[in-house]
């Protein structure tokens, strides 16, 4: 079995694939299209962080060798998940694994930014002394907004509030306060009253766009921003404009729209040269302990997937959680439509496979069953494969 890794993920990683059977191929950059699926000839399990793109048409295109997707990263938006949860390719994520990392690096840019220490770096460096005061403050007492109460917000919310800051949060679902924070029931509400607002919402197609002129507009005078969620979700012409207006005093930016495919790629952005503005090449959740965790969480979670069939923290798949296996395992990925299951077992009580274990577990158009039987006469996947409505057969 083969394993093709992409961008960059850390090699903690390979060791882990490798015992669960896997040749891996490491590979430092994003691929396109064409050339992503001339690679994944033999390739069981495909490991991405965020700028491969695994498109519909890409996972229509994919051999049937690939079983798995792994998202080395907390987002899930670069692959189409019905898609590949109707070719039967589990897709697993470590949506918590760079949490801290990324709450570390908002709170360092809102000190940085209230402090404009960017600039004053820069000015030094050229030689010119500019030893001053004006527009540097404490962020202590200063109210923080986040938009997106989740793993990192929620997070962040506690770690700001021993920084002295009070925490204002919005988010479309009813999430419980941590600490002394505040929930604000629109977003305008949070915009009026923030000195800083920092957005960490999810990749949802819903939230293309979410900030733009009107937010921005919204946003107190001398209030600053901050995107270190998802590039699409915000404008950044629009916010080059109330930075040079002088609405706002800073921002912070670390996902773009449009982002190159590969270290050293050319990058361009309307905020470049803005004073004040701190960008990042997407390194929010780059920190050495945070990639090792990530490859840790999510190649373990492919290794499980191959081994058990276990779909623990799977985003597309229903979810199964596995004994140790009995005999020999069957899995059985299926349209969720009545009726397959007892098709399944039909076919198994003429093969005579006693059933040691069996779970089914259904989400959407999917469903999934796992069984262990005592013995797997010869041609049993076959038949099960001819199950109306059957997506993806495997024998453990």
């Amino acid at each position: 079995m083969k394993a093709l890794l992409l961008e960059n993920i850390h090699a903690d990683a390979t060791p882990i694939l490798r015992q669960a059977g896997l040749d891996v191929d490491r590979r430092s950059g994003a691929l396109g299209a064409d050339d992503l699926l001339g690679a994944l000839d033999g390739v069981q399990v495909l490991g991405i962080r965020s700028n491969t793109k695994v498109t519909s048409a890409v996972i229509q295109a994919m051999p049937d060798s690939v079983q798995a997707v792994g998202c080395f990263c907390i987002g899930t938006n670069q692959v189409d998940l019905e898609a590949a949860a109707q070719r039967g390719i589990a897709v697993f994520n470590a949506p918590y694994s760079n949490t801290r990392s990324v709450v570390e690096l908002v709170l360092c840019e809102i000190v940085a930014l209230s402090r404009r220490l960017l600039d004053r770096s820069t000015s030094t460096h050229a030689g010119l002394w500019d030893k001053s005061a004006e527009g540097s403050h404490e962020v202590r007492g200063r109210t923080l907004g986040i938009i997106g109460y989740g793993n990192i917000g929620s997070q962040l919310s506690v770690v700001a509030e021993a920084f002295g800051m009070h925490i204002l949060y919005y988010d479309l679902a009813d999430k419980l306060a941590l600490g002394n924070a505040k929930a604000c029931a629109s977003m305008n509400d949070l915009l009026a009253q923030s000195d800083f607002v920092t957005l960490h919402v999810d990749g949802r197609p819903g939230n293309a766009g979410l900030f733009g002129a009107d937010q921005f507009a919204a946003m107190k005078d001398g209030a600053m921003f901050l995107n270190l969620s998802r590039g699409f979700v915000t404008d950044p012409a629009a916010l080059a404009d109330a930075l040079g207006s002088g609405h706002l005093a800073g921002a912070a930016v670390d996902v773009f729209p449009v982002e190159p495919k590969g270290k050293g790629d050319p990058f361009v952005s309307p905020l470049q040269g803005v004073p004040n503005v701190i960008l990042t090449p997407h390194v929010g959740g780059s920190t050495q302990e945070a990639q090792v965790d990530i490859g840790h969480f999510v190649a373990t979670k492919l290794a499980d997937y191959l081994a058990t069939g276990s779909t623990v923290m799977s985003v597309n798949l229903p979810v199964v959680a596995t004994p140790p296996m009995q005999g020999r395992r069957v899995t059985h990925i299926h349209e969720n439509v009545p009726g397959v299951l007892a098709q399944l077992n039909a076919v198994l009580s003429a093969h005579q496979a006693n059933i040691a274990f069996q779970a089914l577990s259904t989400a959407g158009g999917i469903g999934y069953v796992v069984t262990d039987v005592t013995q797997a006469a010869p041609g049993l996947t076959a038949e099960l494969a001819e199950v109306p409505g059957t997506i993806r057969v495997r024998l453990l």
